[in-house]
């Protein structure tokens, strides 16, 4: 394969790890700031950490080094090497001070990593991306987590064009400089590690408020966002604050600077940057009101918020020692994430969202070439590691152990693990080995859920003994080959469970072992390839709950009778579960139609959801939105062997058809307008609650009675006064490839022209067209003028959306779409590696297509092979990709 210079690079092993023979223990940093060219005086304090003669190596990609100095003499060629991006120098020893002066171009930087423009030249701002290895595109450093050291930040730049000036830390002195120019110095107490570096310096405006924290520290809240949009950020300071006095009263973590900026751009290749004190955001996760922002989008506002304020304990007070250890700071974040936004909402639809994402983007994964652990032994670019695997099967894993070790336990766990590791690069044993000493329980046997990939499957069968009034649960566990992994061990896998009788009432478990009764509900281990548990004094067969609130992230294959999980859909109080017993019922009801054999399954999930949407006392619209829903098609996929996604599609909308004859037309239609006379913007849950069934019900209406649902959207459109309703709307409209679409469409872009994130929304509904319309579609989108392949919302929001929500559309049987993504990969890549090398992933299931797909998408793929070299993060997803079949391409 064809690659650039800079991805001709060796794998780098994690047991290769080292501790960096020099550490640096500060870094002053001067940057004299310019859109076309920046200059950047770094002066670093060195300490040794190794009795070797081991030359100092620094890391420097795309550098103009000017000058360099070791302890104040000006180096010759002869006393320095720069060759394959790493700086190395003789001489240096303990206590010496390193000094380089280097020279950047911002505005050629599209690939958004390092010191970049956002914007437009004339009215954009500077500011820097660095993790994971962004900083050595600003200046030489050791650029790796386990170095930490103390940063004075002093930024020059004209103040017309660059009147705000900002960096990481607390301030530390501002003032005007000759020629109209002024500086700004920052100071980061806390030793930190590079890839936390932050600056922005631009045209901005700002909302501020004050905050006090538990342990009495004034602190200074302020968000900046360009002037059409910082009134959009009040919901985000709100959200902030929340999230501030969560982590007080959870955690007990309090803030630890006097300052905490926020700021939104548009370009930016992540979702947000929990950089110390410095927060850079993508504005899609900071900028909200209910005229351009969905329901679901103020949540993830909330949510992305949180998370990156979390980081400031689990990832900057403790980082991680090393890259492989991503997982510490990204999967425990999330969870934190998560409970806060559960304890925020509704705990029972946040873990429903939760699974469902991680069935829908994990699970393929996992299934797939590109299948790594959670922590794996060896990468070649570490941006194709921030993946789902990382961040939701890794949360998923916290959520393991905090469920063994109970609320209180998982309490005392993390209060040693920040105790005994802040201000130090962690690994995962250090997280585990915290957690089990603060609660005297061995928990290194679940360092192997990090390094091993795949999904485990646990199958459960139960038996009955009515002579001996006792129930015997089986539960055996098998995990299949990914790369790299042929044979697979057994792991621990709780299994919180409970019993219900076929009156619906919860069991009191006897469980042999335990001399008490131990409640309705308790957590089973199941540690080896096949375990049995027996339950005592129970009158009748009882119907097993299991895995509640998905207590391991596990594919489950239980020996339920289509009637016992109607039974666990009406009955379990268990949310999750009632979801995830509706989720099981429809899959067997897909597998019916699919396989043209018995019905049961699907007339026991009509039935039981038709009763539940009559029943006037069920009163939670939002579960009965979720309960109404089937697995989509992603996850119906991973039942098939072979996968047909027309035919996928076709049988879901076939299943949804089934369930909205069996309600039937007048009761949607009622239904739809008791709940339409109740619309508003507000976003309490109940009102959220009411447009997220609003909208399932329009849906099913539109596969039964189209004409009807199409005016009813159409006027709904018209009318909404939320953005939830309007796209809402627009979506019935467009997935119908109805009449009225049109004139909704041209009606939104012309409302929404100079609102960049509501005009990604324009872009994403037309990539839901069904079937083969779609590619003419997603092509004609191509060359409208707003969409460009510079910024990567833009690109997710057409590219992306297609290829990832969208299986029909994008899959077409005669390999179209596949030659036309692979065709915009090229200048992706040339523009910006991150972004095409995570568009690329969407190939990753094709082995698993079905024979006239299969081959059309691995000769797309394969034609990246040759022609045009290729960013090292793009070779190495299409090297995974392809896996064997490369051989000979």
């Amino acid at each position: 394969m064809n690659a650039r210079p800079d991805s001709a690079s060796a794998p780098i092993l994690l047991s290769d790890y080292r501790a960096p023979a020099w550490q640096v223990e500060q870094i002053e940093l001067d940057f004299d700031l310019g859109i076309d060219a920046t200059q950047v005086r770094s002066c670093l304090r060195l300490r040794r950490d190794s009795t070797q003669a081991t030359p100092l190596c620094l890391d420097g990609e795309g550098l103009e080094l000017l000058t360099i100095m070791l302890d104040g003499q000006l180096l010759s060629p002869d006393d320095y090497r720069y060759a394959d991006n790493v700086l190395e120098i003789d001489h240096a020893h303990d206590g010496s001070v390193l000094e380089t002066r280097v020279r950047l171009n911002p505005a050629a930087n599209t690939a958004l990593e390092g010191l970049y423009l956002s914007g437009p030249r004339e009215s954009g701002f500077l500011l820097t991306q660095c993790e994971a290895q962004g900083f050595r595109h600003i200046t030489f450093f050791p650029d790796q987590p386990d170095v930490l050291a103390s940063y004075t930040v002093t930024l020059r730049a004209d103040r017309a064009r660059f009147p705000v000036l900002l960096a990481g830390g607390n301030p530390d002195g501002a003032g005007d400089l000759d020629g109209g120019r002024h500086w700004a110095r920052f100071v980061d107490p806390h030793p930190k590690p590079s890839y936390l570096f932050a600056l922005v310096a631009g045209r901005l405006e700002k909302i501020g408020r004050e905050y006090v924290t538990a342990d009495g520290r004034p602190v200074q809240l302020v968000i900046w966002a360009e002037a059409d949009a910082i009134e959009r950020c009040h919901y985000a300071m709100d959200a902030l604050e929340r999230s501030m006095r969560w982590d007080e009263q959870a955690y007990g973590r309090n803030y630890d600077l006097d300052v905490f900026h926020v700021v939104a751009t548009h370009d930016f290749n992540m979702g947000a940057m929990e950089n110390k004190g410095l927060n850079i955001f993508n504005a899609k996760y900071l900028l909200a009101d209910p005229d351009s922002t969905t329901d679901d989008e103020y949540r993830a506002v909330e949510a992305v918020v949180a998370h990156e304020y979390f980081h400031n304990w689990s990832g900057n007070r403790v980082t991680c020692r090393d890259w492989f250890q991503l997982s510490l700071k990204e999967g425990l974040t999330v969870f934190r994430e998560q409970q806060f936004s559960a304890d925020m909402n509704s705990p029972a639809l946040k873990r429903i969202e939760d699974v469902a994402l991680l069935r829908r983007a994990q699970f393929p994964e996992d299934a797939g070439p590109l299948a790594h652990p959670v922590r794996p032994a060896e990468y070649r670019e570490i941006n194709n590691f921030y993946t789902a695997t990382v961040y939701e099967k890794g949360s998923e894993l916290v959520r393991m152990l905090a469920g063994r070790l109970g609320q209180a336990g998982f309490r005392r766990g993390m209060d040693r693990y920040f105790e005994h590791n802040d201000g130090h690069a962690a690994t995962l044993e250090d997280f585990l080995g915290a957690l089990g000493e603060a609660n005297d329980i061995d928990l290194m046997p679940y360092l192997a859920w990090y390094g091993q990939a795949g999904t485990p499957r646990m199958k459960a069968r139960g038996h009955y003994d009515a002579a001996q009034h006792s129930y015997t649960l089986t539960l055996t566990q098998h995990t299949l080959p990914t790369p790299g992994q042929a044979h697979k061990r057994a792991l621990p896998i709780p299994v919180k469970l409970a019993l219900f009788a076929t009156d619906g009432r919860m069991l009191p478990l006897h469980l042999d072992g335990h001399s008490n009764a131990l409640g309705d509900e308790h957590v089973i281990v199941l540690e080896q390839a096949e375990q049995s548990f027996v339950f005592r004094n129970i009158d009748a067969a009882p119907i097993p709950s299991l895995l509640r609130g998905f207590s391991a992230p596990v594919i489950l294959d239980g020996d339920y009778a289509p009637t016992e999980l109607a039974l666990l859909l009406r009955h379990d109080i268990d949310g999750f579960n009632r979801w995830e017993a509706a989720q099981q019922l429809a899959s067997r009801a897909y597998d019916a139609l699919r396989d043209g054999g018995d019905t049961t399954a699907l007339t026991a999930w009509c039935d039981a959801l038709a009763e539940l949407f009559d029943d006037e006392l069920f009163a939670d619209d939002a579960l009965l939105a979720d309960l109404l829903s089937p697995p989509g098609e992603i996850e119906l996929a991973e039942r098939e062997q072979v996968v047909d996604p027309a035919r996928v599609h076709a049988l879901r909308q076939e299943l949804q058809q089934r369930l909205g004859a069996r309600i039937g037309a007048g009761p949607l239609l009622r239904r739809y307008e008791a709940l339409a006379a109740q619309t508003n913007r507000q976003l309490d849950a109940s009102s959220q609650a009411q447009r997220r069934l609003k909208r399932r019900v329009l849906e099913l209406l539109a596969l039964i009675d189209a004409p009807a649902a199409h005016a009813v959207a159409a006027g709904q459109y018209q009318d909404a006064p939320s953005m939830t309703d309007r796209l809402a709307a627009l979506a019935v409209l467009v997935r119908g490839n109805a009449p009225q679409a049109t004139l909704a469409l041209a009606h939104f872009r012309e409302r929404y022209a100079g609102d960049p994130l509501a005009l990604d929304k324009w872009f994403s509904v037309q990539t839901q067209l069904p079937g083969e319309l779609t590619l003419a579609r997603v092509q004609l989108l191509a060359g409208d003028p707003a969409f460009t392949l510079k910024n990567p919302n833009r690109v997710n929001a057409l590219f992306g959306a297609w290829a990832r929500s969208n299986p029909a559309g994008f899959h077409r049987a005669d390999g179209a779409g596949y030659r036309w993504l692979v065709q915009q990969l090229r200048p992706l890549d040339a523009l910006n590696p991150q972004v095409a090398a995570r568009l690329a992933t969407v190939l990753n299931g094709w082995k698993r297509l079905e024979p006239v797909r299969r081959e059309a998408a691995r000769s797309a793929i394969s034609s990246l092979t040759t022609g045009p070299e290729l960013s090292r993060n793009l070779t190495e997803i299409v090297q995974n990709i392809l896996g064997d079949s490369a051989q000979g391409d």
